[in-house]
């Protein structure tokens, strides 16, 4: 059974007037991936598909549902899978122990997302992966595997330290990178380092004063406890206006590249 956050996602996604379908992707180790697909309106050009990855939370409804519909406006096919409610686990953001893991499931996950949804559109483009914090950090460990099935990759806020700490990792194709400045749970200097380190492939951008979740719509800054990975178990979000309407820019820009 799909979880809430996932339900709540779908329910969402079904004001746009949009194409929505629950879609059932396979992935490893027997589990199969509630994943909301989002078409393009009916008649328009079709761009690159695209691979959305919700945050340690679960499926973030008002954000990664706006981001959907904005790119499928656009011609972008969306798809949405859900790895922690597809597994029976609610949000994992006080879980220091996790069973689900940027690196090993999630992208695991995002690579079986990305087959299906080639396979789906046959003719299509390849997709791009999109992601926002745990799945951001998804997007970065996806982006060190040539054999990955993107050619695009974007990270909003991502945890970029452990693959900034690996001297082995480069990003098999162009990375946007998306952080606040003001971000305590996951801070840009890991991922300032790693672009450095590959700057024809890496584009960073960086927003001054702009915290966790800047893109989100509508969202008050507050501080947020009981965080398993953020230092000191806390850390300030919210959505910073500038910050957002930059992105909205800035991200289609890129996939059109």
């Amino acid at each position: 059974m799909a979880g809430t956050a996932f339900l709540a996602l779908l329910g969402f996604l079904g004001t746009a007037g949009l194409p929505v379908d629950h879609a059932r992707v396979p992935s490893a180790e027997g589990v199969t991936l509630d994943a909301a697909l989002v078409m393009p309106p009916a008649g328009m050009a079709q761009a690159a598909p695209v691979v959305a990855l919700h945050g340690c939370g679960g499926p973030f409804a008002s954000r990664d549902g706006t981001w959907a519909i904005t790119l499928a406006r656009q011609g972008h096919p969306v798809l949405l899978p859900d790895s922690f409610g597809s597994r029976g686990l609610g949000s994992q953001c006080s879980e220091k122990n996790r069973t689900v893991t940027p690196a090993r499931e999630r992208r695991a996950d995002a690579e079986a997302s990305g087959r299906w949804l080639a396979a789906f559109l046959p003719k299509a483009a390849k997709p791009a992966l999109i992601g926002w914090s745990n799945g951001g950090g998804t997007v970065v460990a996806a982006a060190g595997h040539a054999d990955t099935v993107f050619d695009r990759f974007v990270a909003f806020y991502p945890g970029c330290g452990s693959a900034s700490r690996d001297a082995k990792w480069q990003p098999a194709a162009k990375m946007l990178i998306l952080v606040g400045l003001a971000d305590e749970w996951t801070p840009a200097a890991p991922c300032e380092r790693l672009a450095a380190r590959y700057p024809h492939r890496i584009e960073i951008v960086t927003y001054p004063g702009a915290y966790h979740d800047f893109d989100a719509p509508d969202l008050k800054v507050r501080l947020r406890t009981g965080l398993a990975s953020a230092p000191n178990g806390e850390a300030h979000v919210g959505t910073d206006p500038a910050a957002r309407a930059d992105a909205l820019r800035r991200v289609p820009a890129f996939l059109g590249q």
